[in-house]
């Protein structure tokens, strides 16, 4: 099976707020990784209103429509709930999901920090209006708390949500963590923070497909340094894979978070990707 990478060409045409156009050589980047056979490309559609408002209110859509960067945050969401869907259903084993303008700052009724739409709230409504109460496990590597993710799935059981930030905190009956990874750590020392606290976790929970929100914010020298490599990244999705593998049948869907600076993003991004699209032992 392929590993889907969604990638709209306006998301390389703007500057969006906070993240800039770290993408604007990524259209020149994917036809390069679209040499490897296992990887396969989608431009994604908008969300559409209705199923946006599944998570966010209608006052605040409306408000959010008016503003110029909505059409991106809409074909980021509406990227994340196609790549999900397609993921969980089988046609495509993993994939990658470019995000402008939305990310885990956007809850029921706000936005901010450069997110104005979520991502992973329509995906997992998607799935479950059209698929059943699917279990679902959600792990956020950006530097920063990802508030607006929490607020949409307080109260809901069937969602494990592990927030790698600033605090260290378990909640609603161990379904919602946060781990704390501020300051300066090593690519080993975030590693095993993932597997005692996330891993672990999710081999309880057994979820039925996995969301990774994966800012390279984190990395050094972006904005929310935390000392890391560009290869913690694809380290980190190795592991998750590998997790995902073991769980769900591979089920994985990573989506771009925060960070700022283009030559990380030309340098993870591509990284990430490969590794996504690398055979698993049971195919080899």
């Amino acid at each position: 099976m392929h590993t889907g990478v969604f990638f709209h060409p306006l998301f390389s045409k703007k500057e969006w707020p906070i993240i800039g156009n770290k993408f604007r050589r990524f259209p020149e980047l994917l036809q390069d990784l679209l040499k490897l056979s296992r990887i396969q490309l989608f431009a994604p559609p908008e969300a559409t209103s209705q199923l946006l408002s599944k998570v966010h209110t209608l006052q605040f859509l409306t408000d959010v429509q008016e503003e110029w960067y909505y059409q991106g945050a809409a074909l980021s969401a509406g990227g994340s709930v196609e790549a999900c869907e397609k993921v969980f259903t089988g046609e495509l084993q993993n994939a990658f999901v470019f995000s402008v303008a939305a990310g885990h700052h956007a809850g029921p009724s706000y936005g901010w920090g450069g997110t104005y739409l979520s991502c992973s709230g329509p995906a997992v409504f998607n799935l479950r209006e059209k698929y059943g109460r699917k279990k679902v496990a959600i792990i956020d590597t950006d530097a920063h708390h990802g508030d607006g993710t929490r607020a949409i799935f307080s109260g809901d059981p069937l969602t494990l949500h592990a927030c790698f930030c600033s605090e260290s905190l378990t909640e609603e009956d161990g379904s919602k963590i946060c781990v704390d990874t501020i300051g300066q750590l090593s690519d080993n020392e975030y590693l095993e923070k993932i597997r005692s606290h996330f891993s672990t976790l999710v081999e309880k929970f057994e979820p039925e497909i996995i969301i990774h929100l994966m800012g390279h914010d984190t990395c050094k020298g972006d904005y929310g340094d935390r000392g890391l490599s560009p290869s913690f990244f694809p380290r980190a999705v190795e592991e998750l894979k590998s997790l995902a593998e073991k769980i769900c049948g591979g089920r994985l869907v990573v989506i771009s978070m925060g960070g700022a600076k283009a030559e990380l993003a030309e340098n993870i991004i591509p990284q990430v990707i490969k590794t996504l699209a690398q055979r698993n032992e049971k195919e080899a």
